[in-house]
């Protein structure tokens, strides 16, 4: 393409191919109830390191962010269906018993259209699902020793994926704009997030919804979050630390989840138990459902941490744009209303266990007076 034709390109605000970045698939996966507070120093034969990362846009002085551990793995080639694939692969440690794996697939696409195909990254041995599945056993099993009350058998994980396409030089696009290219491009962008490979089936309403939840801080970089998938256009260094608030969210939404499931099974078995009778039986439901209230009550507030400050005021807001996408407000307010359940029938056991006693006490004490009188008569 020629000056005029990027000039031209520019002024209307259109970003015109090639598209140049990368795809990066998240996976979050729940591995135990918790971590022990142990920092661990080597994962998969590579050195544990603290996640870190630069403050480009406007911010505070003191930029708190929650680091977790992580390691950065070597490139590895795979067979593609369109020729060798790069894959990039990153983990990231939480203390609430939770990993996510990224893995990121360098592209270049002459049309937006063309990103459709990494929506299923498929390759010619395997599926790129099985692979992180593979991986992801295998952090489970070196995490062992520092895992508190492991899962059995790993459940689904939460994935996500962003496609990252890289804004244009500053210098070189004094007309570009970003949302002027969503504009142009939104029901392409549209059909990039819901996986849906006919453009013109999407109704606009749904195209509208799709896009709704976007953001920029300058004129050259957006970010449009969607609930499986985003579409983030950015200077390549912004791109690690989107990634990183799109990955706590993620987490985030896979413990809520696991904690519901937990919180079930919790219930269902208290309302057995209770439904079964018995003074035994109800003492060991009491005391179950006391560890569980005093255990969900950390996790939750260990969970909340991962996200309870932000030292740059536009990853706050893309924080709380993906987790509206979430709904972990929702989550977490289905979670509390358990909670709260739980902690009624604790209650509740609580107070018969207290009238239980004060039955035997009173019982004691006619017993006594009883006793007492029959000594006097005994002693007329």
């Amino acid at each position: 393409m020629d000056a005029n034709s990027d000039n031209a390109a520019a002024k209307r605000g259109g970003l015109a191919g090639p598209y140049v970045g990368k795809v990066v698939y998240s996976y979050a996966y729940d591995v135990a109830y918790d971590m022990l507070r142990q920092p661990v120093q080597e994962l998969l034969g590579q050195e544990v390191v603290s996640f870190d990362f630069g403050v480009t846009k406007r911010s505070p002085r003191r930029a708190l962010f929650y680091r977790p551990q992580m390691v950065r793995l070597g490139e590895i080639q795979c067979d593609g269906r369109n020729g060798p694939v790069k894959l990039s692969r990153t983990i990231k440690l939480f203390p609430v018993g939770a990993v996510s794996i990224a893995v990121s697939v360098p592209f270049r696409v002459d049309r937006l259209e063309e990103l459709a195909a990494f929506n299923d990254q498929e390759f010619v041995d395997d599926t790129l699902g099985s692979h992180i599945r593979a991986l992801a056993e295998q952090v489970r099993t070196e995490l062992a020793p520092f895992c508190i009350r492991p899962v059995e058998e790993m459940a689904e994980p939460e994935a996500y994926t962003a496609f990252c396409i890289e804004s244009p030089v500053r210098q070189a696009s004094a007309g570009f704009s970003a949302e002027r290219w969503l504009h142009e491009n939104r029901r392409q962008v549209a059909s990039l997030l819901t996986e849906e490979p006919d453009i013109s089936m999407l109704s606009d309403l749904d195209v509208s919804e799709s896009t709704d939840r976007r953001l920029s801080y300058y004129g050259h970089d957006l970010s449009v979050l969607d609930w499986d998938a985003a579409v983030v256009m950015d200077d390549p260094e912004n791109f690690e630390m989107i990634l990183h608030i799109i990955e706590l969210a993620n987490v985030q939404l896979e413990e809520l989840e696991a904690y519901d499931r937990i919180l079930d099974a919790a219930l269902e078995r208290s309302y057995r138990d209770l439904g079964g009778g018995g003074y035994r039986r109800a003492r060991g439901v009491h005391r179950s459902l006391r560890e569980i209230r005093v255990d969900l009550a950390r996790l939750n507030d260990e969970l909340s941490n991962t996200t309870k400050f932000f030292g740059d005021w536009h990853l706050a807001r893309l924080y709380q744009a993906i987790s509206a996408r979430f709904h972990l407000d929702d989550w977490q307010r289905i979670i509390s209303d358990k909670l709260r359940t739980l902690d009624g029938l604790y209650q509740i056991l609580n107070q018969d266990r207290v009238n239980r006693w004060m039955i035997v006490l009173e019982a004691t004490i006619v017993l006594l007076f009883i006793l007492d009188v029959i000594l006097l008569l005994i002693g007329l």
